[in-house]
């Protein structure tokens, strides 16, 4: 009976604020993990809403739906509102509207907006000049980002006309100095772009959907030291960051230790790190080897020195990262072992028969 029945997930303000800065960092939700409701295809949309009031208390007419798009950068966002023939419709007609893919879900963005007596209130009217936008904030002597709402604005608005909403928002004072960034991408690399306060929200090409992080200026004489100072950077070390499962070659089944590195990091910043947690002096004399994700074992043949740009290059295995390496500790450093030869060397008598060899 399957096929008679959609999936519908539906992402609230709640989701977000719970997964932002824990489980995710980019974009705004994990989609696997919110609420999910197993519907008939041919049940009006307005009965499924019926069904959204008793799971969540929010009556009928104070909902309303976003349909999510993939954009062409692979972010996922709110794309726009449903509307009201749209609602009218079954669900199994909604979901062929909703992706072209042929996917058995419906994901969708529930808005509800609330009074100051934290009453449900009736969505408010939104024209092509209304721009929903979301917002996270970030704090750099915490390396904590977390979503703290979402705000509609006129097209033909500033960021300056906001900008007390959103010291509200963080709890700041309201003449808090603040800077916004918009987070465009994170695959391949991560794009987050500085927002100009006094550009209006068109000309800084800021649509639905949009995510504005924003954080606090940065004084120049604060004489705190932070590692990732503004949200780029930050991003930039999350969208990297990796923690790698040591484990000695000689017993290849057991963790020894786990760091967390970056996938930039070179060959000479690994191994550097692994001596520092062994408190070993010469970080030449570590050998790295590589995990084959098929056989869940080490691969044969040892990592050379300095044969890898970067720690990526030593997770990589085919198409599959794994988050395993193998280390050894060696009496000589691994450079001058790579240049020695291994002879053998045959003793024989004067009648010719072999008396011993060696290897060296």
């Amino acid at each position: 009976e399957a096929h008679l029945y959609t999936i519908i997930k539906i992402a609230r303000d709640e989701d977000l604020k719970e997964q932002t800065g824990k489980d995710i960092y980019f974009d705004l939700v994990d989609h696997e993990k919110v609420r999910s409701f197993r519907i008939q295809k041919q049940l009006p949309f307005s009965t499924f809403k019926e069904e959204v009031a008793k799971e969540y208390g929010i009556p009928v007419q104070f909902q309303r739906f976003w349909l999510w798009a993939k954009r062409q950068n692979h972010t996922y966002r709110p794309n726009r509102p449903l509307n009201p023939h749209e609602e009218m419709q079954s669900v199994g007609q909604l979901r062929e509207i909703s992706n072209k893919a042929q996917n058995a879900e419906l994901k969708l963005f529930l808005e509800v907006e609330f009074g100051l007596d934290l009453q449900p209130l009736p969505p408010p009217e939104k024209s092509k000049e209304d721009i929903l936008l979301f917002f996270k904030l970030y704090n750099p002597e915490k390396e904590v980002l977390c979503f703290v709402g979402r705000l509609f604005v006129k097209a033909l608005g500033k960021p300056s006309d906001i900008l007390r909403k959103l010291t509200e928002m963080a709890g700041f004072t309201p003449d808090e100095e603040i800077e916004l960034y918009e987070e465009i991408k994170f695959e391949p690399n991560v794009m987050c772009e500085h927002i100009d306060k006094k550009l209006t929200f068109r000309a800084s090409q800021l649509e639905d959907g949009d995510i504005v992080c924003f954080q606090k200026s940065p004084k120049a004489d604060s004489g705190t030291q932070v590692r990732y100072p503004d949200i780029p950077s930050f991003l930039e070390y999350v969208h990297n960051r990796q923690v790698v499962h040591f484990r000695s070659l000689e017993k290849p089944k057991d963790d020894e230790f786990c760091l967390e590195l970056s996938k930039l990091h070179t060959y000479d910043d690994v191994v550097e790190r692994v001596a520092r947690q062994l408190g070993l002096d010469d970080p030449a004399k570590i050998r790295l080897t590589s995990h084959n994700c098929y056989s869940q074992q080490p691969k044969p043949q040892p990592i050379r020195y300095q044969g890898v740009e970067h720690l990526l290059d030593m997770l990589v295995h085919y198409n599959q990262t794994s988050d395993i390496l193998y280390y050894e500790v060696l009496d000589i450093p691994l450079p001058e072992l790579q240049f020695l030869k291994t002879l053998k060397v045959a003793f024989h008598h004067a009648t010719k028969e072999e008396v011993f060899s060696l290897k060296s």
